[in-house]
């Protein structure tokens, strides 16, 4: 019999409870015993593991954040506490780990992998920067993102200003690509490319020309300081500016379709990668279409945004 524990780690996303309700069930019909690790990486290296059953994850896919809790764990970076997280496996008699998250908890996953455990990464982040998959979340917090867009477009054009948003994206810009797009936003900045200060400018007052009442902004966090970015347009165009850092309302709330149906292939692909002898993997994939890639080459790569959609952003916003 199969022996499988599950995590979740670093930021929350929408959909992680999918995720774990596919694995423990998939794996409960495979004859798997399935545990659950409370609070990530932190809690593997506390031994906070419970045997999980069909009723442990009963009406929790409609759930934003996880049940089995997160955490970033200075601890198991350090060779002592993965030794520690692997010994605590091993006295449970456990030889395959699940873990649900981006990019720093798969480079986690190979770490672990390298002591002997079976990893298989599940890839969850709302900034979509896990390279060769979709991640779950993205999609929830693409609309989230675009819901507070539409109602910040009705006081922009009540009032005549331009508005400057802010969505998570430290060193990826998909998020921001997605929303801004899918919002009209006149101008989308993003850490890929470095900001046209005169052609944002450009685009509000040609918008102003046409007599329109407001203009959009969509900045991802590590584009540019919305500070700065404010005071420039103000300067460039004589324009109140005004500036709504969305924040960690993008990480919660109900996961949308598309993401509890993408967890729920993932976690069930989890679980056949280890029935199939298949070892440190991470599941990839997009919506119901999945494939396992080595957890290495993962780590290795770099996730490139889509730029074609930011064209497409710059000619429909002309």
């Amino acid at each position: 019999m199969h022996s499988i524990a599950v995590l979740t780690s670093g930021g929350d996303a929408p959909g992680m409870n999918a995720a774990i309700r596919a694995v423990v069930r998939a794996g409960i019909y495979n004859g798997c015993k399935v545990y659950g690790v409370y609070q990530g990486f932190e809690g593997l290296i506390a031994g906070q593991l419970k045997e999980m059953s069909l009723g442990s994850v009963a009406d929790i896919i409609h759930r934003g954040g996880t049940i089995l809790r997160t955490s970033r764990s200075q601890a198991f970076m350090t060779p002592e506490g993965r030794e520690k997280a692997k010994a605590n496996l091993d006295a449970a008699g456990i030889g395959n780990l699940v873990i649900i998250g981006g990019n720093g908890s798969l480079k986690g996953a190979l770490e672990i992998s390298r002591l002997g455990i079976n990893t298989i990464g599940i890839p969850a982040s709302i900034d979509n920067d896990v390279v060769y998959t979709r991640s779950i979340g993205f999609d929830s917090a693409v609309n989230t993102a675009l819901d507070a867009i539409n109602r910040i477009r009705d006081t922009a054009s009540s009032h005549g200003r331009v508005f400057i948003i802010q969505v998570m994206g430290h060193s990826c810009g998909e998020l921001a690509l997605f929303a801004g797009v899918a919002g009209g936003a006149e101008s989308i900045l993003i850490p890929e490319i470095e900001p046209d200060f005169d052609q944002i400018a450009l685009k509000i007052e040609n918008g102003l020309k046409r007599g329109k009442l407001h203009s959009i902004l969509v900045v991802a966090e590590g584009a540019y300081p919305v500070m700065e970015l404010q005071t420039i347009i103000q300067e460039k165009t004589g324009q109140d500016t005004r500036i709504t850092i969305l924040g960690h309302v993008q990480r919660g709330g109900t996961p949308t379709a598309v993401d509890r149906i993408m967890a729920s292939c993932m976690g069930k692909a989890a679980v056949d990668c280890i029935l199939d002898g298949r070892v440190n993997m991470m599941i990839s994939g997009v919506e119901e279409k999945t494939h396992a890639i080595p957890l290495g080459e993962v780590v290795k790569g770099t996730h490139t945004p889509e730029l074609n959609i930011l064209e497409i952003a710059r000619i429909l916003s002309t």
